[in-house]
């Protein structure tokens, strides 16, 4: 008799010791699948129970909702992370009949309705309790469902969350099931505690990680309103990025081998990633979308062509006058022919011009500043005036692209902006890179980017893995403007000069080349035209 006392102790020391552990393990369970699926496999630990299921409150609290199922002896597992849908083998119970009554019935349902426990020694011989369903499952499986033990699971507001319901307590030394001891109904209560204050912190996380996305989304769409040309880009660089720091992750040699990545990390580098560009919302949208070297607001080739055929008109006048005045009209007309096929070249030439392109000709610069001073007309006032504006000589005479200095510098402020933005949030510990990673993305390795010409040292992997996948993604994105989007060889001949010249770092490049990373991008990204052979 004293030993049996003294091992029921221990016993019961055991199971407190573990409820203590179950209790810091679950706080730390980020996962709501795993979190749920060990809450279940605790109770049924710590009471020695051969099954359980754990219900969840529907949304609108009308009723319970199977989330986790498990008996031991009949190798039954479905919810939680076994993959078996759970939805479709065991509908909702109702905490209410048809009538409005309360469901009273059913053990589950009694539990939440009353936040009530309920302790059943045999559900054969209980009153007051529908177990006709349980005996259909015994009749079907073989099995004799015996003690019951229901717990409500009640938040720090008080409001019942869920139910925890186990099944059949099972004799540790014979293996003879018994009812759940008040030691086992104690426990549990603790345990759904524990557990409904656990799960409803991860809920809470989680809601306010999905509102603070949504919030990056929004961002992100003030963005893509803005400019459909850098929406898309908002949402593949991420893409990219996490492929690329999977594929780091993935590296067993070399100079990346020790580098890894925790579950927060990832987060954390995926925020970042949402984030990067965030400062375009302060980029004035013409500038964004400038697709050919006078475009503002509307493409000012279109005055230019204006004035072309004003300086025709007053070419044909001048022609007309002249015959007036006894030239000869053949000699005249000779004349005005000759005029005006000057124009049209210079018109056409211009046009050539302000479409942009990868370098412009010193030649070319020279023939657009002249033809600014060769021709003069008259403005609406009547002065006569040089052909094109001083802006529209600096704009026409870009060397490559179609942006001046002035607006490059523009442009390349959104990432100012996207620091001042980040560094000004007071953002969790967990969190307290993104400013870096997403800060970081314009920099070099040989300290020559921006905005703080920061060196490879003096950058983070993450930061040095978001600069890669920028550049890559703005080198075959095919909805800009002013560019056709890149074949995977072109981009990689591109990025490899950059890894030698010292843009980008040399390492990762060799692992987004080695592990194929680029063609998993393309695949999911790029149209199939500009998915060709990559040699080396």
């Amino acid at each position: 008799m004293e030993g049996s006392i003294v091992n029921s102790q221990a016993d019961l020391f055991k199971r407190l010791e573990k409820l203590n552990a179950i209790g810091a393990a679950l706080s730390n369970e980020r996962n709501i699948d795993r979190l749920l699926e060990n809450i279940l496999l605790a109770a049924k630990a710590i009471t020695h129970a051969d099954g359980g299921t754990l219900y969840r409150m529907s949304e609108d609290g009308k009723a319970l909702r199977f989330e986790i199922v498990r008996t031991d002896s009949l190798n039954i597992a479905y919810g939680g992370t076994t993959g078996e849908p759970i939805s479709a083998k065991f509908p909702d119970l109702p905490l209410h009949r048809d009538d409005g009554a309360p469901n009273n019935s059913l053990i589950a349902a009694y539990s939440a309705i009353h936040a009530a426990t309920v302790n059943i020694a045999d559900a054969y011989t209980a009153e007051g309790f529908d177990f006709s369903g349980t005996r259909k499952f015994d009749q079907v499986t073989g099995y004799r469902s015996q003690s019951f033990l229901s717990v409500p699971m009640k938040n720090h507001e008080n409001e019942i969350i869920g139910v925890l319901q186990l099944i059949n307590a099972v004799d540790p030394e014979n293996g003879a099931v018994q009812v759940f001891s008040d030691a086992d109904q104690r426990l549990a209560e603790s345990l759904a505690s524990q557990a409904a204050i656990a799960l409803t912190n991860r809920q809470l996380i989680s809601q306010l990680e999905e509102l603070f996305e949504s919030f990056i989304n929004l961002i992100n769409l003030a963005i893509d309103e803005k400019s459909p040309y850098t929406g898309g880009h908002c949402q593949r660089v991420p893409s990219l990025t996490m492929m690329l720091a999977e594929a780091a992750e993935a590296t067993r040699e070399g100079p990346l081998a020790s580098f890894s990545m925790s579950e927060k990390d990832r987060y954390e580098l995926k925020i970042a990633g949402l984030l990067h560009d965030c400062g375009k919302v302060t980029t004035p949208v013409h500038v964004v979308d400038k697709a050919t070297k006078l475009e503002t607001i509307f493409d000012r080739v279109q005055l230019v062509d204006t004035r072309f055929e004003a300086l025709k008109r007053d070419a044909e006048i001048a022609m007309l006058r002249a015959v007036l005045a006894g030239e000869d009209s053949a000699s005249a007309e000779s004349r005005l022919r000759e005029q005006v096929r000057g124009m049209d070249e210079d018109r056409d030439f211009l046009r050539r011009a302000n479409v942009g392109g990868e370098a412009m000709k010193p030649e070319d610069q020279e023939r657009v500043r002249r033809i600014a001073r060769h021709y003069r007309w008259r403005n609406s006032e009547g002065g006569e005036i040089d052909f094109l504006t001083a802006d529209e000589v600096e704009n026409l005479t870009i060397r490559a692209g179609t942006l001046t200095q002035a607006e490059r510098e523009t442009i390349n402020y959104h990432i100012v902006a996207t620091n001042k933005m980040l560094e000004s949030l007071p953002w969790p510990k967990h969190l307290k890179h993104v400013p870096e990673y997403a800060g970081g993305h314009h920099e070099r390795m040989d300290g020559k980017g921006y905005p703080k010409g920061l060196t490879r040292d003096q950058m983070s992997i993450q930061a040095r893995i978001m600069g890669i996948a920028d550049i890559f993604e703005a080198l075959t994105a095919r909805d800009r403007p002013y560019k056709r989007g890149m074949t995977l060889s072109e981009a990689l001949r591109i990025l490899g000069n950059f890894s030698s010249n010292g843009h980008i770092d040399p390492d990762l490049f060799e692992v987004f080349v080695q592990q194929k990373v680029y063609l998993r991008y393309a695949e999911q990204y790029l149209d199939a035209a500009q998915i060709d052979v990559v040699v080396g």
